[in-house]
């Protein structure tokens, strides 16, 4: 796979999202993009509304949960869906990290929008995050 990108492997029960990008940052972005694949065509999304995502990790695998975790909140409360994300930074502050992000998306239009599989929750399972050459690579799995 090149880099960036997403990708969704192939998993006993749920979705196992790999997110690839030259910077962790891009990586991080092209995460929250597959993870929204799973739910439906982001190609299809608007950039209607933005939201803004400010949050801190005890480590990077925490702060990816974290984001990916915030982003869900919005859907299963307010129902929306976005096809745009993007990081300005990840930032290293004492013992925590923390990420400033936004999320470009709408409310699901069951019209307008495929529906694929309800993303139940973002979950630690084969989580990893690591350098492949010139490319940061992140994975997870989502329950579905």
């Amino acid at each position: 796979m090149s880099c960036p990108g997403f990708a969704h492997e192939e998993h006993t029960a749920d979705v196992l999202v790999v997110g690839r990008g030259r910077t962790l940052e891009e990586a991080f972005e092209q995460a929250a993009i597959g993870v929204y694949e799973v739910i439906t065509d982001t190609r299809s999304v608007r950039p209607e509304g933005r939201v803004d995502v400010d949050v801190t990790g005890i480590d990077l695998e925490n702060l990816l949960y974290r984001w990916i975790e915030e982003l869900l909140i919005y859907t299963d409360s307010e129902g929306l869906v976005f096809g745009i994300a993007r990081v300005c930074r990840i930032i290293r502050e004492g013992d925590e990290y923390r990420i400033v992000a936004s999320a470009w998306g709408e409310p699901f239009d069951p019209e307008r929008h495929e529906q694929r599989t309800i993303v139940k929750a973002m979950t630690y399972a084969q989580m990893e995050i690591r350098r492949e050459g010139d490319c940061w690579r992140v994975q997870f799995v989502v329950d579905i």
